[in-house]
């Protein structure tokens, strides 16, 4: 059973520009989620899947083992490609038996979560499976006429937080597939789905310039309590890029 996570980077990003390399507490961004990934036990190679070659240097700067580099195309790279484009494209080139797609926006994330996430797959003898994070929030709609509804609850009877289940959103954190699943399906939840409860403050991702700082001082809190993926990591580099062809190393 072999399990690879994928870690999707493009280059180019509209709301903060070089996103994926920009500093989060002393490292580039994806470092963050490609450490966590490096240091599950669940996980047997960490794919960095990037059309940016400068991307690709800061990846192998790791020095880790278990990351490769995979060289995504065009297509796959523009602002209106969907995410599972380049899941696909994976899929068809490279053999594996599951597949954990990681967004490195979500740099909250931790290898033992991964782990979680994978030992729940098999518990529930699930197909595929995604993060989440439990809201406590009173839903409504709105409908044609103008007239708001409930959603998730009865006014007149309006639950105790203490007593009140919220309902599961995606955090965005990380998706768990079948490659079988995957290319029939060509989505990444496909046959029965499995959901994994992470911490509320997981739901923040790095979309626009206002998450950063308050992401950061997550990041340097957890750092001084010594909850740090790269703490795990025994082989770390000096950041350095140094620009050169990407390479597609097949599995």
């Amino acid at each position: 059973m072999k399990t690879f996570a994928l870690l999707p980077l493009r280059g180019g990003s509209k709301s903060i520009p070089r996103k994926n390399l920009k500093p989060l507490a002393g490292r580039p961004l994806f470092h963050w989620t490609a450490l966590a990934a490096c240091a599950a036990e669940g996980i047997d190679e960490v794919h960095i899947a990037t059309d940016d070659a400068e991307i690709a240097d800061s990846a192998r700067a790791l020095g880790h083992p278990k990351i490769r580099i995979f060289e995504r195309s065009a297509a796959t790279a523009t602002d209106t490609a969907s995410t599972e484009s380049v899941m696909l494209e994976f899929a068809e080139q490279v053999d594996f038996n599951r597949l954990v797609l990681i967004q490195a926006t979500s740099p909250l994330l931790r290898a033992e979560e991964l782990d979680g996430g994978l030992a729940k797959l098999l518990e529930a003898g699930a197909d595929s499976l995604l993060s989440v994070v439990r809201q406590k929030r009173f839903f409504w709609r709105e409908g044609a006429t103008g007239v708001a509804v409930p959603v998730n609850y009865d006014p007149a009877n309006r639950p105790r937080r203490q007593d009140f289940d919220g309902q599961f959103v995606e955090n965005g954190a990380f998706y768990v597939s079948s490659r079988s699943g995957l290319l029939q399906s060509r989505c990444r939840l496909h046959g029965r789905i499995a959901v994994y409860e992470m911490p509320e403050e997981t739901y923040v991702e790095l979309d626009e310039p206002v998450d950063w700082a308050f992401v950061e001082r997550l990041m340097r809190q957890r750092s001084e309590v010594g909850d740090h993926p790269s703490s795990i990591i025994h082989h770390p580099s000096p950041i350095t890029h140094h620009p050169s062809p990407i390479t597609h190393h097949p599995s």
